[in-house]
């Protein structure tokens, strides 16, 4: 791991930790060496408080990387390649808040300001910037 501020949001080095999952406030979210927040070993900033639902397996992970891992891990884990979540499902929930587990439909996600409209707990702006890895927004 890189001796990254935690608190900065910025991403860290491939981590060793295993695959992981914790619960929060009923949705199961798998990753690596996940945080009750759904911090992970990739990003563990004060603001990385996201997990999002992946279409292909209908999972939250904390990021693609924590899906990519499980995808090459066990065969419990993924398994299969990754899937955006779609346009004409931007309607449903597909995002988590970490700190106080309300799940958000993409569209609410993408105009919340960078902040959970629910709680107020800050979202990484950096995250806008991976959107097209998580969502069909091309």
């Amino acid at each position: 791991m890189t001796d990254a501020d935690p608190d900065s949001g910025v991403e860290r080095a491939e981590s060793a930790s295993p695959l992981s999952e914790v619960v929060v406030d009923g949705a199961v979210v798998r990753g690596v060496d996940v945080g009750s927040e759904t911090r992970c070993a990739h990003w563990d900033g004060a603001s990385d408080v996201v997990a999002i639902k992946f279409a292909c397996c209908e999972t939250y992970y904390p990021c693609y990387r924590c899906h990519d891992a499980a995808a090459g891990g066990d065969a419990d884990a993924a398994g299969h390649e990754t899937e955006r979540w779609p346009a004409d499902r931007f309607d449903e929930p597909a995002v988590l808040c970490g700190a106080c587990g309300t799940e958000l439909t993409v569209q609410t996600y993408v105009d919340a300001d960078d902040a959970c409209p629910n709680c107020a707990a800050a979202f990484n702006p950096g995250c806008a910037a991976h959107y097209d890895r998580y969502f069909a927004v091309d």
